[in-house]
């Protein structure tokens, strides 16, 4: 694959992901389960992840699927699931043959680029559109370094009420739960 080639194939799949992305945020909203929502928001993380991946930013695509699609989606499921909102046919989207076969297309281009990366492998040169700025922030702070100086230096106080929010979110819903279940006795 040539350089030319291959700044084709990296375009097309920075805007596929985007566009990926983008609809798969607005399903989520638009979705009336709320565990089928989980799901498309766990799709937009990935789609935002091979982002990150494609912008040469490896340590935060690794981060926004281990914290986000991982450890956060994890506790919305297990809030939705103890707040009962979910029935158990609600969990799927995709209903009758066309969504199947549409899926079934979709894995099946999947496979075949990860065949093309396989066999002609990734070139040397790189496409990134933010490269000066990361290569000073990671020549001067490494990989983890880049990230957490800002995060915990500049931004501390929004990450910081971000935890205590996800906090509150979690005890609200347990006390909802609780609730619940006590008046149906």
């Amino acid at each position: 694959m040539s350089m030319d080639n291959f700044g084709l194939f990296y375009q097309f799949h920075f805007y596929l992901f985007g566009i990926i992305a983008i609809v798969s945020a607005v399903t989520f909203v638009t979705r009336r389960s709320p565990v089928a929502a989980a799901m498309w928001l766990i799709v937009t993380m990935f789609c935002l992840a091979a982002e990150y991946v494609m912008l040469d930013a490896q340590f935060i695509a690794a981060m926004q699927v281990l914290l986000y699609a991982g450890a956060i989606m994890v506790i919305f499921l297990f809030v939705i699931m103890l707040l009962n909102l979910g029935e158990a046919s609600d969990i799927t989207d995709v209903r009758g043959i066309g969504g199947k076969l549409l899926a079934g297309f979709v894995g099946l281009i999947l496979i075949a680029e990860v065949g093309v990366l396989t066999r002609t492998g990734i070139p040397s040169g790189k496409y990134v559109v933010a490269r000066d700025f990361l290569s000073q922030q990671l020549a001067t702070y490494g990989a983890v370094g880049a990230v957490a100086r800002p995060l915990y230096r500049d931004y501390s106080l929004a990450f910081e009420l971000t935890s205590v929010l996800l906090l509150v979110a979690i005890a609200g819903a347990v006390i909802l739960g609780r609730k619940e279940s006590s008046s149906a006795r």
